[in-house]
């Protein structure tokens, strides 16, 4: 097979990005560490992902919404609080309702699993597209015209293009000479699925609490997806609990407002830093998603702007192509550099300061976070604003998150 484009990483940013790209008539090939199976299995396991609206309009255009949407849990409003385990939230908080900005909601949950096996099949039926499972890159190197990839096995692939989607310890990127700025934030994610004995109404909560922020997320089936922030030394003994010990931990942070909580899946839990490339591309080279910026998951955002990538990089590459450009070069890379670079930087600069902010008891600080909400909350073009930003539908989007084809 004649290849335009190798991915390594078949995740679901690499899985996207890998899907855009064939309908886009490019050949590509997807290089998935994972058994093939592995992707395929049907079970609930308790992960799944806030889609912001741009991100599902983007889905929409490369013809998965039909298969998701009957399992995806509509985002209506989003509530933001401060407080402490066991106690009342402040008076002051930010409510975000989707019916400020229009009639759709701000963005959906879909479940891992609903996720994988809609990709998996729309790559199935794609001629464009190759999947080559348990493909572990032991190097790399570029050529002129060509950057080649040697597996563990011994073959080897070459393409005009390498694309890098293999997370935040990226391979691609270190092969590529490519360094990574960021640090360690002592903290580490607690990640869950519950069901809940009231509806929760498709609201989201982001609770900001002295240890961490708390997110609960609206799932079908009255569940609800938790990210649950504490410090590495308390997440490490919430870990070695049972189940019943988990959940004891759990309940007086998440509160008694949607009734009495039980584990619906299984317990993940994520070390949490700031991971940033210093470049997004390099001789023949491109990253996306993690690892081209790994952020705190504070605002939810970190899966959104790997998408951004891929919509940036499936229209930049197709432009070129259309003028006759050679897509691995540095001018055309460095196009896509430039549209999503300040963008990603400037989104882990304000989580990392969110994540100063909120993760701390000092009484002034506290007090003035809680005004700040308060004002936000009482001016409606404000929290408009901050509707949008949530929504994905900000700044210069690239033209799949707008819905709308390539031409």
């Amino acid at each position: 097979m004649e290849r335009d484009i190798l991915i390594t990483g078949g995740g679901l940013i690499g899985s996207t990005l890998a899907l855009g790209l064939a309908q886009a008539g490019f050949k590509v090939t997807m290089l998935d560490a994972l058994p093939k199976g592995t992707r395929r299995k049907k079970g609930f396991d308790g992960r799944s992902y806030a889609m912001a609206l741009a991100t599902t309009k983007m889905l929409r255009t490369l013809g998965l919404w039909e298969t998701l949407a009957p399992n995806a849990q509509p985002m209506n409003a989003i509530k933001v609080s401060d407080g402490r385990a066991g106690q009342a939230p402040s008076p002051f908080f930010m409510h975000f309702d989707h019916a400020e900005i229009g009639t759709e909601p701000m963005g959906y949950m879909i479940e891992d699993r609903h996720a994988r096996i809609a990709l998996l099949e729309a790559e199935a039926a794609e001629p464009n597209f190759e999947h080559i499972p348990e493909a572990r890159v032991v190097s790399q190197m570029v050529e002129p015209g060509r950057a080649t990839v040697t597996l563990e096995d011994g073959r080897e692939l070459s393409a005009p293009l390498l694309i890098g989607c293999d997370g935040r310890a990226s391979g691609t990127a270190e092969r590529a000479g490519i360094k990574r700025m960021g640090w360690a934030y002592g903290q580490t994610a607690l990640v869950c699925a519950l069901h809940v004995e009231k509806p929760h109404e498709g609201v989201a909560h982001q609770l900001f609490l002295p240890e961490g922020p708390l997110a609960i997320l609206p799932l079908t089936e009255n569940r609800v997806g938790v990210v649950w922030t504490e410090s590495e030394a308390n997440a490490a003994g919430i870990t070695g609990l049972d189940d019943e010990g988990y959940l004891e931990v759990l309940r007086p942070r998440f509160g008694d407002f949607l009734g009495d909580i039980s584990l619906a899946g299984e317990r993940f839990t994520y070390p949490l830093g700031l991971s940033l490339a210093q470049s997004f591309a390099a001789d023949r080279v491109a990253l996306v998603g993690d690892a081209a910026h790994g952020i705190h998951p504070i605002a939810g955002q970190g899966l959104n702007a790997g998408m951004r990538d891929v919509a940036a990089l499936v229209e930049v590459l197709s432009e070129a192509r259309q003028r006759g450009e050679d897509i691995g070069v540095a001018l055309v890379l460095g196009r896509y550099q430039q549209w999503r670079r300040f963008d990603t930087a400037t989104l882990a600069l304000a989580t990392d300061t969110f994540n100063r902010l909120f993760s701390n008891d000092i009484a002034p600080v506290r007090t003035l976070r809680d005004l700040g909400m308060g004002v936000v909350n009482a001016l409606p073009g404000l929290r408009r604003t901050f509707i949008r930003e949530a929504a994905g539908l900000t700044g210069d989007l690239p033209r799949l998150l707008q819905g709308r084809p390539l031409p």
